[in-house]
């Protein structure tokens, strides 16, 4: 568990895949531009000396995601995000299913989320029902740019996404993440805008919509919307690494989130494997808002605050008693394997 000017912060990465990009799962040459400009984004904005080489990138594995998250990460708990690809992937980029291995291993660790594409109509609503009826979802990751044919996007607040946000609804399936945040190359940039969203949110106030990457580079959209949705909620995830190469810019998107939003629907996430939380965390958690932010904004950035992004809000989310994992993590199965026990005991015993 991280520690942070002497308290302990548990952390819910609330952005994780595990991807296979490598040559022999790619169809399209949309799949080799993805993983390209992924790679892009991680040399750009990863520290030298924690950058990973293109042939671990491509398909990293599942003993190195447990062992980067849990192991070296500081992270106590990740939220799989699936992004399917299916047109670029033979076998998917990034599937519930390919997931759920993992999640099957390590239940107390990761929380599996699954998806829905609208364009699949009756058989997607099968599907995500199938799904649903497999893992007892709690949320669904979206991706409105994937291609599909000749369709290169589809939106949240369309008559066929509506039937879908209907059958999440019916079946619990309480928190939508979609991703609205920077284009990946070959995606389009319009097919991840965020205005889609505000019509989804008041439709449907009794979902959760966790908007990914909180709306790079339309912040301004995004927390206009947020302000008046309070079904609305921001994950970092993209906008974290800023804290390393552009800490004043981290300040200001934290700053708007925190006046628009509170501190209350903020989420971290590291989009691991584009970065690690094993500098990423502690580079948050170090960050500070400049004397001009702190006046504008009217917040200091306190360690209660970070502790409520770094997992609480997550938790108040996904139904996670933060207090009882702690217990549970004293002799799981990944504290035995990794030594991590001890961290936990101290902290249950208070």
């Amino acid at each position: 568990m991280y520690t942070h000017d002497g308290e302990e912060v548990f952390v819910i990465d609330s952005h994780v895949h595990l991807w296979d990009a490598s040559e022999e799962n790619i169809t399209h040459d949309g799949g080799e531009q993805f993983i390209q400009c992924f790679y892009d984004y991680h040399t750009a904005f990863t520290p030298e000396e924690e950058q990973w080489d293109m042939e671990t990138y491509r398909k990293y594995g599942q003993e190195k995601m447990v062992e980067d998250l849990f192991r070296d990460g500081f992270v106590d708990m990740g939220i799989f995000q699936p992004t399917y690809l299916s047109d670029f992937y033979d076998e998917g980029f990034n599937t519930t299913e390919q997931n759920a291995e993992l999640a099957e291993r390590y239940p107390e660790r990761f929380v599996l989320n699954g998806a829905f594409d609208p364009r699949d109509g009756e058989e997607g609503l099968e599907y995500l029902e199938a799904l649903d009826d497999e893992y007892d979802l709690q949320g669904v990751k979206l991706y409105t740019a994937e291609w599909r044919g000749d369709s290169k996007g589809w939106r949240l607040d369309s008559e066929e996404s509506f039937e879908f946000l209907e059958k999440c609804a019916e079946l619990g399936i309480e928190n939508i993440h979609p991703h609205k945040g920077p284009t990946i190359r070959p995606l389009n940039k319009d097919a991840f805008d965020v205005g889609d969203v505000d019509d989804a949110a008041t439709s449907f106030p009794e979902l959760n919509f966790v908007v990914e990457h909180v709306g790079l580079p339309r912040l301004d959209d995004f927390c206009w919307i947020a302000a008046q949705e309070p079904n609305v909620y921001g994950g970092l995830a993209v906008a974290a690494p800023l804290a390393q190469n552009r800490p004043r810019k981290f300040g200001e998107i934290l700053g708007e989130l925190l006046f628009w939003l509170g501190e209350d629907r903020i989420l971290f996430g590291s989009d691991y494997a584009i970065w690690e939380p094993d500098w990423l965390i502690p580079t948050v958690m170090e960050a500070e808002l400049t004397p001009d932010q702190r006046d504008e904004y009217g917040v200091e950035l306190t360690t209660e605050i970070k502790k409520k992004f770094m997992g609480e809000n997550a938790a108040e989310l996904y139904d996670i008693d933060i207090e009882a994992k702690k217990s549970q993590f004293e002799d799981d199965q990944l504290s035995q394997e990794f030594g991590l026990g001890a961290q936990y005991e101290s902290s249950a015993a208070d």
